[in-house]
């Protein structure tokens, strides 16, 4: 199969096709800029970057809440639903990225495979879920600092944290990719050291815990489930919030050394890696900690001492090892604000190189940092000190009403986007051989990945309208939870007004470009091996460790 491998002129003109997007826009993201990416990244931070951008305040903290509202057997099946679909995300995440490396990802995948009114609701859905995430995840670092110092108010860690948070920037991509393996082999160590340990409480194996051994007690009594079905659809929004990150191993191909190879290995590590993080540790805490204990109701906000991890090694009675797991959730947090830097700036100078942003974001300066954009995000950490006033929690709850459920939409436009990619492959007389990586549960894996995440959209409006304790109906409520659904609508019909509805609902697929933008592999190399079935075994034990 001939293919057409030439790069687009930095001198070509722009244009607006039927469709209202920039022409070479959505397939070439580097044709305008005078400068382009640093492509930095090696595999091993493209691992971390994925696990790093995962862990942190919604896993230690905001599990307690889910746990509290559905009890250990909830958080368990929500959480690993969640992982599953996302199993199914990052592998067709992974297939589009290796074969078109480009900026935005996943953005620019759902504006050529799909719509570009619909790519432009996901990728300004995501920036904003990001930009907003980030004062948040400040304030969480600073709280964590009132664990040993309640006398030093926190606006001056937020100071300190958004202060390093901006000298990272200064080094690039590299500096953070660096800080990101760095923090994320410490997260690593917390989590497994925390397993370790919650077996022993668990075992009856710590002397000053006066539980003795516990077993499954707390699988009885309280029970495994708590507040019904409300209960279990409650963990869906917070399981969200937690995996939320997972998908930054797309994001960064367009900026990785080798996305050929480091991107397969990545995708087919991180699943594993994160269920093990995820799943496990939360089974421990369910096993050790009581799902009626008073404490948890704080673990709403970023309130460490609400912390279930914390929490369990309190409840053990051993004296020094809350703070140091306390530290790990300091460090996890500060990751997390990392990795919000690094999603929000690449999709918004993204979204302006397609047009669909303030011409001005696309500038990169000669290190290949988009500074604007760079810039607005650290302006966004500012709102941190919106904890100094005494209305700060519910700025908070408003702002977080933007994220954890839009990972969804997120989610099941890769989906949607790699089903529809599939179509076009082979209805342009293409054949799968000539694919240099394949997502391992095909295009049925992808069926099956949009439809969990539309099954997780539909659990959370339920709870939204009938929360665990109520009041039921309730607008304020509903709209916290919700927020992100109408303004995900909001960006469609707002792109489908600007360009005045032209174009069709969604690219035809004999109208879908499968070529343009795969100049940045070589494709007359032979495909990469695809793990037999014999060897599965092993390829799940390299997937975890």
């Amino acid at each position: 199969m001939e293919y057409n491998k030439e790069k687009l002129s930095d001198e070509s003109p722009a244009k607006v096709d039927e469709y209202g997007v920039h022409e070479g826009g959505i397939h070439d993201v580097e044709a305008v800029p005078a400068n382009n990416l640093a492509r930095s990244l090696k595999g091993r931070h493209m691992q971390m970057i994925a696990i790093g951008g995962s862990i942190g305040a919604g896993l230690f903290v905001g599990s307690g809440n889910a746990l509290s509202n559905g009890g250990p057997a909830s958080v368990v099946i929500g959480y690993s639903f969640v992982g599953l679909l996302l199993l199914f995300t990052v592998q067709a995440l992974g297939e589009l990225a290796v074969l078109y490396p480009v900026n935005g990802a996943f953005f620019n995948y759902a504006v050529r495979f799909i719509d570009p009114a619909w790519g432009f609701a996901m990728g300004w859905d995501y920036a904003i879920g990001w930009l907003t995430v980030l004062p948040f995840e400040i304030s969480a670092a600073g709280l964590t600092i009132d664990f040993w110092r309640t006398d030093i108010n926190i606006g001056v860690w937020i100071a300190v944290f958004l202060t390093i948070l901006a000298a990272v920037q200064i080094f690039g991509v590299r500096g953070y990719g660096e800080v990101e393996f760095v923090l994320s082999l410490l997260k690593i160590m917390g989590v497994l050291g925390f397993i370790i340990f919650g077996i022993v409480v668990d075992c009856g194996g710590v002397k000053s815990d006066p539980r003795g051994y516990i077993g499954g007690k707390y699988w009885h009594d309280p029970g495994a489930f708590q507040n019904g079905f409300q209960g279990f659809c409650s963990t869906f929004v917070t399981a969200a919030f937690a995996f939320g990150g997972t998908e930054l191993v797309g994001l960064a191909a367009a900026e990785a050394a080798d996305p050929r190879k480091t991107l397969p290995r990545a995708t087919k590590q991180v699943f594993w890696r994160i269920t093990f993080f995820y799943v496990i540790s939360l089974l421990i805490v369910g096993l050790i900690v009581p799902s009626n204990n008073q404490d948890l109701l704080g673990a709403s906000n970023s309130n460490t001492k609400s912390s279930p991890f914390v929490l369990a090694i309190t409840l053990a009675n051993v004296n020094g090892l809350p703070s140091v797991f306390n530290a790990i959730i300091t460090i996890s947090v500060i990751s997390v604000a990392n990795s919000c830097t690094f999603a929000s700036t690449r999709t918004m100078q993204a979204l302006a190189m397609n047009g669909m942003g303030p011409s001005f974001l696309k500038y990169i300066d000669k290190k290949g940092r988009p500074l604007w954009c760079v810039l607005i995000q650290i302006a966004f950490g500012l709102l941190a000190f919106v904890n100094e006033a005494t209305t700060g929690a519910t700025v908070f709850d408003w702002l977080l009403s933007l994220s954890g459920l839009s990972y969804f939409f997120v989610w099941g436009s890769i989906c949607l986007s790699h089903i529809r990619f599939r179509h076009a492959w082979k209805a342009q007389g293409h054949t799968l051989a000539e694919l240099p990586y394949q997502a391992q549960f095909g295009i049925w894996g992808s069926y099956a990945g949009f439809a969990l995440n539309w099954l997780a959209l539909i659990a959370t409006f339920y709870v939204s309208l009938y929360p665990v304790g109520g009041p039921n109906l309730n607008p304020t409520y509903f709209f916290q939870e919700y927020l992100a659904g109408p303004l995900v609508i909001g960006l469609y019909l707002f792109w489908k007004c600007w360009t005045r509805f032209r174009g069709p609902l969604w690219v035809p697929i004999k109208d879908v470009d499968v070529l343009t933008g795969m100049r940045a592999l070589d494709l007359d190399d032979e495909p990469l091996k695809k793990t037999s079935y014999r060897t599965w075994m092993m390829g799940l034990f390299r997937g975890l460790f």
